[in-house]
């Protein structure tokens, strides 16, 4: 089965959940700079979100320029993960909105964890259905990355009932491990093409 209704659907609902993000941004009744004071929590949620957003669109596309073929199971795999991104905007305004309380902040983790845990499964089922040698299984090796993401987000999530800003920099943190480019996936289709 192709991959192009699937790539195409993922970034279609990416791109309404940034457009959502965006409309929940409400301009103070304010004239003056100090208007936008109250706002900084929600305009902070904002941007982090948008990144992860960015993050997993960047990498979902990466993923799959050396995916070959995709089945029901990856179809519905992808879901799962599209599914979790889809409460992004909603627990990034409740985070905002209560200026880093500890319940949303937590639930904020929650929803990252699954994300990438869902997007964990998404490469893990893709592994199964190629090739042990494939582009896809040489690309991802041991996703050090993404597994080191899960255990922050799990580790962040309790302390947001302990210190809320300790695990809204944990989540930064995460941000931070992806937003620095990720060139395996890049590397291996060029390894590839010159062969």
């Amino acid at each position: 089965m192709g991959k192009g209704r699937l790539e195409a659907f993922s970034d279609g609902v990416i791109a309404i959940l940034i457009t959502i993000m965006v409309l929940e941004l409400r301009a103070p009744a304010g004239i003056d700079l100090s208007a936008l004071v109250p706002l900084l929590p929600v305009v902070l949620c904002y941007v982090l979100s948008f990144v992860f957003l960015g993050i997993y669109w960047n990498n979902h596309h990466h993923l799959f320029q050396v995916v070959q073929q995709v089945n029901g199971r990856i179809l519905w795999v992808n879901l799962h993960l599209l599914f979790w991104l889809s409460l992004i905007p909603f627990v990034t305004a409740w985070m905002g909105e209560n200026n880093f309380a500890a319940w949303p902040v937590a639930l904020y983790g929650l929803v990252l964890f699954m994300a990438g845990f869902a997007y964990f499964l998404l490469v893990r089922s893709l592994l199964a259905l190629h090739a042990k040698d494939s582009a896809l299984a040489v690309a991802v090796g041991n996703d050090f990355k993404g597994k080191i993401s899960i255990v922050i987000y799990a580790v962040a999530i309790p302390f947001a009932f302990i210190v809320s800003g300790l695990s809204f920099a944990l989540y930064v943190l995460v941000a931070v491990i992806w937003f620095i480019p990720d060139r395996r996936i890049e590397r291996v289709m060029g390894n590839r093409g010159s062969e």
